[in-house]
């Protein structure tokens, strides 16, 4: 063992004394939260026009702060992109981060000189949680790679501009430097298929011990590095590969594959980072669930996700929240957010300490008949059946039939890769479709009504997700494909994949 290696377990042991302070006054932590941040921002902008000189309680702020969505703050963050001062929070952001919004275009989310640090810190304490729980140490002597955005920074009024990923890059600690690929100029190429090309030429004889990225992105990063190396499994390339880190999509529905393009079952590490905030990490191998950052500069509240769309939603902060019941998730932060609905529904599965798991997106959904289908309830139901009949899936997205062209009833429409494919394609479907009912009682009430007929499966080509994202401009980085759309624009477009 390095000793890099060794430090890190000391350092492991400090951090998880300094993380059960954090797991063991989660409500006075928020409260401590709420008070500052309302305290910062008092005389912003938006503080003034919010009343924050007032504001002594949260039934105050929820009196004088409403629930918007990006498009709703819009105004507020468009003066601070044309670089005004003190708009949603003292002087100006550090940073923009440079997003994608699936009805509001490019969006630009502001982070702060206080907020940044944030993002370090909880990326690197799930890491020092691992290896504090774990003992497992030695891949921090080795090489770590980090598929993300290009660091490359423009400029808006002062401010510097870009993805997350990319911004991230120019705040990974010192001793991490030395480890960490790829190199800052391969980091640097914008075309995701030639980026990833260069990444394998540039990491296929190194020492990789821990890989880090969207599971999709690594899994086409694997496939092409298998390729280059004579159909070799990742073990037998990278032995010291120990540690995969992943998040921004949920990792069940790719698991399977990555870990039979490896070769073992290997460790993981899901965070949930955002721009805006890193909010909750694993913390555990051994305990489901996410630990929720309550100290991060971020006061939370959550919308029983039933109700979002009610004109006067139950509205609650984090000692209200019930176990296992889907709430969307609202956001206050250091970087200027106010009542920002994130768009991500949630779940809690531990209140001691609290920890959530990530069940969809709040627009994400099917309910063209009343059924209100969510991500998590898809997931289970076709992951489920896949593993009892040994059968991968690539990818996979789902959208209503609303009105069929042979007459008959319509139909929930699922468009999927296949790795190995079901033998028999109607009897999948149908054990699909009663794993769905058993999940949402609404869609098994209208199965049963004959409103809908069982779910329809459609067979797509080798690389048709990676195909279409392409299509879309919308390659690699970030970007993944919505689960569920409620409408048939994907759908559509997935037509001509149909193998």
């Amino acid at each position: 063992m390095g000793i890099k290696a060794s430090l890190s377990k000391v350092f492991a042991w400090l951090v998880n004394r300094q993380l059960n302070h954090i797991r063991y006054n989660a409500l006075s932590l928020q409260q401590k939260n709420f008070s500052h941040i309302i305290h910062e921002a008092t005389h912003t902008a938006f503080g003034r026009d919010h009343h924050f000189s007032s504001i002594n309680s949260y039934e105050d702020f929820k009196k004088y702060v409403p629930v918007r969505d990006y498009e709703e703050l819009r105004p507020y963050i468009e003066r601070v992109v044309n670089g005004e001062e003190n708009v949603t929070w003292p002087g100006k952001p550090a940073y923009l981060a440079k997003t994608s919004g699936t009805t509001s275009g490019v969006k630009y989310i502001p982070i702060s000189k206080e907020s940044m640090p944030e993002h370090i810190k909880a990326a690197r304490n799930a890491l020092l949680s691992y290896i504090h729980e774990t003992g497992n140490a030695d891949f921090v002597d080795g090489k770590m790679i980090f598929l993300q955005g290009s660091p490359v920074l423009a400029e808006k009024h002062g401010i510097q501009t870009g993805r997350l990923s990319g911004i991230v890059v120019h705040h990974v600690p010192a001793y991490l430097q030395k480890n960490r690929l790829p190199s800052y100029q391969t980091n640097c190429i914008e075309d995701w298929e030639q980026k990833v090309d260069a990444i394998v030429e540039e990491t296929r004889n190194q020492d990789m011990r821990l890989i880090s990225g969207i599971p999709p992105w690594c899994q086409m990063y694997f496939d092409r590095l298998s390729a280059v190396s004579g159909g070799k499994k990742i073990k037998d390339i990278f032995p010291n590969f120990k540690l995969y880190v992943h998040g921004g999509v949920n990792y069940e529905p790719y698991r399977a594959r990555m870990e039979e393009s490896i070769g073992f079952k290997i460790d993981s590490i899901e965070t949930y980072p955002a721009s805006e905030g890193f909010i909750a990490f694993q913390d555990s191998q051994k305990e489901k669930g996410l630990l929720l950052m309550v100290d991060a500069g971020i006061f939370y509240e959550f919308i029983p996700s039933d109700e979002y769309y009610n004109e006067n939603p139950t509205r609650i902060n984090l000692k209200d929240v019930e176990l296992g019941k889907n709430y969307a998730l609202i956001l206050n932060t250091s970087a200027g957010l106010w009542g920002y609905s994130i768009g991500d529904t949630v779940k809690f599965v531990s209140k001691e300490p609290y920890k959530i798991v990530v069940t969809g997106r709040i627009k994400h959904y099917i309910s063209a008949f009343g059924e209100h289908v969510i991500g998590e309830e898809v997931e289970h139901a076709l992951m489920s059946v896949a593993a009892e009949e040994s059968i991968e899936v690539v990818e996979f997205t789902v959208a209503p039939q609303v009105a069929p062209t042979d007459g008959q009833l319509p139909y929930h429409e699922w468009f999927i890769e296949f790795s190995t494919q079901p033998k028999d394609m109607e009897a999948f479907a149908l054990k699909v479709d009663k794993a769905l009912q058993q999940k949402n009682i609404y869609y098994f009430d209208l199965i049963e009504g004959n409103i809908l007929r069982p779910l329809i499966v459609r067979s797509l080509q080798k690389d048709a997700f990676i195909s279409y994202m392409r299509s879309q401009g919308k390659l690699g980085g970030q970007n993944k494909v919505p689960r569920l759309s409620n409408d048939r624009k994907i759908a559509d477009e997935l037509m001509g994949y149909i193998a």
